[in-house]
């Protein structure tokens, strides 16, 4: 199905269209739903969404500045967005193509170390979630060595004793 078609899914199951078309103006997604899309997909990719997991993503949307003024009601239908994509054939490449339409570039370093906490909040990373970090580093385009001084960071606040 034609990336267009994901898109229109998108805009009618997080609810930002209501009745008014799609255009430059109302893009499918805020930068802030971005993020929560990420911290979604990167949960979600191998198919066991774990309580410590949805836990760090509340936590990260409650106490991270760039969420300062996030209506947390929108968690649900984002996630609800996401669940609907990754059932669509093509529907990774038309969640990470919304995510950089919406999300600045500033801000792409941000959402590969909100994927990374939320990834490393259960303690287990699995070749799934490895990979899928992996395709996250490719389509924001994150250095190679940024990704490496996040991956660690991530590493350092999610060891236990």
């Amino acid at each position: 199905m034609p990336v267009g078609f994901h898109v229109n899914m998108l805009h009618r199951n997080i609810g930002l269209l209501g009745s008014n078309p799609v255009n430059d103006e109302n893009p499918p997604l805020t930068a802030q739903d971005s993020l929560v899309a990420v911290m979604i997909a990167i949960s979600a990719s191998d198919e066991t969404i774990r309580t410590a997991e949805l836990i760090s993503i509340e936590r990260i949307v409650d106490h991270m500045p760039v969420f300062a003024d996030y209506d947390k009601d929108r968690l649900k239908q984002v996630s609800t967005a996401v669940f609907d994509l990754f059932e669509e054939e093509d529907g990774l490449d038309a969640l990470f193509g919304l995510v950089r339409e919406a999300l600045p570039e500033r801000l792409y370093e941000t959402a590969y170390a909100l994927a990374c906490d939320v990834a490393a909040a259960d303690g287990l990373l699995g070749e799934t979630e490895l990979r899928f970090l992996a395709e996250i580093r490719y389509e924001l385009q994150i250095d190679r060595l940024h990704a490496a001084a996040i991956e660690r960071g991530a590493r350092a606040r999610h060891l236990s004793l």
